[in-house]
């Protein structure tokens, strides 16, 4: 097995020396102290419906030699960071796994019935909305009604990112709403 060249930008898997690997066309993603790189198009795919870029393609590109990359941080050291003066908490990260409730609970800590029970609405926006847009009051019970379609349509966008082999559901894989 070759050695390591860098991680992989999204999924950390080994890219070795003189491999073939993906870039972002985004020159911020491009810098010297970001240096993002993608072992797949896949994953720089993912990259990219996280940072929302407007107009981005994966430039393939080939890592170093290991003699031309000892060189390179040789003549460019990596620069010090400072310790921050407080620990910072990391972001809770989810657990991608199969597509189904049962995985996305336990990735959450949650039970399923847990989950399922869940409101996904924002109560107060909603009852403003109705408030605004005709005048009439809403119950609560709306709130719960509503979580069961927007959970519908969360299982429907999750099968059809299955369905195209990726594990980050876009916004090309919610059903468009009946009007």
């Amino acid at each position: 097995m070759a050695e390591t060249w860098l991680k992989c930008s999204a999924c950390k898997n080994p890219i070795p020396y003189n491999a073939t690997h993906w870039v972002c066309s985004v020159s911020t993603c491009n810098r010297s102290r970001t240096r993002l790189v993608f072992c797949t198009v896949s994953c720089w795919d993912s990259h990219v419906a996280m940072l929302r870029h407007r107009d981005a393609w994966a430039v393939e590109a080939k890592a170093p030699s290991k003699e031309a990359w000892e060189k390179e941080l040789a003549e460019n050291p990596p620069e010090a960071v400072a310790a921050p003066a407080q620990p910072v908490a990391a972001a809770p990260r989810k657990v991608v796994g199969a597509a189904g409730p049962t995985a996305a609970a336990s990735a959450e800590g949650l039970k399923l019935a847990d989950a399922e029970r869940e409101v996904l609405i924002v109560v107060s926006k909603m009852k403003k909305y109705i408030k605004e847009r005709s005048g009439m009051n809403c119950s609560d019970a709306v709130a719960e009604v509503l979580s069961e379609h927007v959970r519908a349509l969360c299982d429907d966008s999750i099968r059809a990112a299955a369905r195209d082999d990726r594990k980050t559901v876009l916004d090309r894989d919610v059903p468009k709403p009946r009007r």
